[in-house]
């Protein structure tokens, strides 16, 4: 019995050695390869270069509006895979609403130096920031913050510190310790994880109007907790997406999507047409 007690303990201090050790590999999942050059991808899109406060140079994808002067911006911090490319789409539905449109990849994605942690992530929504104040000559209260799941999280923090005329969440949590509860409910999650995300509580002291979208059916970030960031907020509104997954293309550049960005634009008294 005494080894078999043994072999137990022995085999629940392994899985939280590798989950300690590994635990970011299962939350970041970039792509790391080279991106194409924006003009390829997108009309009106060029390369930029964000340079954040610890010395990394970041890929970027600044995207003007055609045939008209962007009155409003929007930020937009992607998910935990994939990289910039991939939201190409989203930046093109934005910009024929009039949006000038940043698209960025975090230290460790699309190429970029570094390896991503919730500290580093942080330090590149501030360089998409100061890019976005500095060199697209947009002022803060012309800003949108779009954050896509993790991303919402990442622009959550930002928000705190520069608060934009409104913030787009995307399937957020409302931390991550909750979330990883429910993928690995057999493990003590609070006590490994080095990396928080307290979204809601960010969220919370936030005086800015927020739109949470969600969709109905997804896996990975239940509804619930997109609600339940919505109810944390002092100006949501919730959007629901009937029937949609995470990872459904519909939570990526659906009319129903870019709509809910264009009303927000119009809460926050954004001149949008």
């Amino acid at each position: 019995m005494a080894r078999i007690v043994a072999i137990v303990v022995a085999t629940i201090l392994v899985l939280l050695l590798l989950f300690w050790g590994l635990q970011r590999r299962l939350i970041y999942l970039p792509y790391s390869g080279p991106v194409p050059p924006a003009a390829e991808t997108l009309e009106g899109a060029r390369d930029v270069v964000l340079e954040t406060e610890d010395g990394l140079e970041l890929g970027a994808w600044f995207v003007t509006p055609q045939n008209s002067q962007a009155s409003a911006g929007v930020l937009v911090a992607n998910g935990n895979a994939g990289n910039r490319s991939l939201r190409a789409e989203l930046a093109e539905a934005l910009a024929e609403q009039g949006f000038a449109v940043l698209l960025f990849d975090y230290r460790g994605y699309g190429g970029n130096p570094g390896s991503p942690t919730e500290r580093g992530l942080g330090r590149d929504a501030r360089a998409a920031y100061e890019f976005m104040v500095g060199d697209a000559g947009l002022a803060p209260q012309q800003l949108l913050y779009y954050g896509e799941s993790l991303g919402a999280a990442v622009v959550a923090e930002l928000a705190t510190e520069h608060p934009p005329a409104g913030l787009v969440l995307r399937s957020p949590f409302e931390d991550l310790a909750s979330v990883g509860k429910l993928h690995y409910p057999f493990l003590p999650v609070d006590l490994l994880l080095k990396d928080r995300y307290p979204l809601a509580e960010q969220i919370a002291g936030l005086d800015v109007p927020v739109t949470v979208i969600y969709g109905e059916q997804d896996s990975i970030i239940p509804p619930s907790q997109s609600r339940a960031v919505a109810k944390a907020a002092r100006d949501a509104q919730l959007v629901e997406i009937p029937g949609a997954g995470h990872n459904d293309p519909v939570l990526l550049d659906s009319p129903d999507l870019i709509e809910a960005v264009v009303q927000l634009a119009r809460r926050a008294g954004l001149p949008i047409e």
